[in-house]
């Protein structure tokens, strides 16, 4: 695995540190809140082998190393305590960080994620890995359909749709392939009974890709934690943001 993650740090006050998801970036997945929660937090952004600035690794991801690389770079940027925004994969990295680095983080906000893969993320999963090297464009069109909520789908004209998988298709990042295969991976149900801070669940509830059952099943597993559902799909940070910012933040305050 590369040496050090690329990170952005912004903002001044209680540390947020910030877990993307597979295939994503901290630009990509938090992009359209990250100035709101800068006005509040200092807020640490890195991102994976493979996306953003970081160069993309020549060996598998394993949790383990992603979570203490998330950790070590939180607390190079200042922060000794922090709160964790996770989202997709980047719960399961949270999960991990937090059961490995207690003394380190403070709350944890786990939006459209996932302890173990359900049948719907491994079909997906294999689909994601063949398409990433025969088809991007493909690729692009398969995940705006498992990932975008019916109604902002269906609310997108025929161009507007074919800008979507465009833009899309020329995000994908190139360290997809490690980052899909760390996804393969997760299976955190074991670690979730220990999580002894206090915990904000959000399930995405038009989610093809990530069930808000999967949601519910972390909450579920997590003593104390709330849930929150949100009608969208994966992909909150459209289709969502504001409702999305406002439980963030509303959690946040309360810490």
């Amino acid at each position: 695995m590369t040496e050090h993650f690329r990170h952005v740090v912004r903002g001044t006050g209680p540390g947020l540190l910030l877990a993307h998801g597979g295939g994503g970036s901290v630009e990509g997945n938090f992009g359209p809140i990250l100035d709101a929660l800068a006005r509040t937090h200092t807020v640490v952004g890195p991102d994976y082998p493979g996306s953003g600035a970081t160069p993309r690794s020549e060996t598998p991801l394993d949790l383990d190393e992603v979570a203490d690389e998330l950790v070590s770079i939180a607390v190079g940027a200042g922060l000794e305590r922090f709160a964790i925004l996770g989202y997709s994969l980047g719960t399961a990295v949270a999960v991990r960080a937090t059961t490995r680095h207690p003394d380190r983080v403070t709350g944890l906000v786990l939006t459209s994620g996932f302890a173990r893969l359900d049948n719907r993320i491994r079909l997906a999963a294999d689909v994601w890995a063949a398409l990433l090297h025969d088809d991007p464009r493909l690729l692009a069109k398969f995940l705006t359909l498992v990932a975008t909520g019916g109604p902002h789908l269906e609310s997108l004209t025929p161009e507007q749709l074919e800008q979507a998988v465009d833009g899309l298709a020329a995000f994908i990042p190139e360290g997809s392939p490690e980052q899909v295969g760390l996804v393969a991976q997760v299976d955190t149900r074991a670690e979730l009974a220990a999580i002894a801070v206090p915990t904000l669940v959000v399930a995405t509830t038009l989610d093809g890709l990530a069930s808000p059952a999967l949601s519910r099943e972390l909450a579920d597993g997590i003593p104390g934690a709330g849930l929150v559902e949100i009608e969208a799909g994966h992909n909150i940070g459209v289709e969502a943001r504001d409702e999305w910012l406002a439980a963030i933040e509303k959690f946040l305050g309360g810490l």
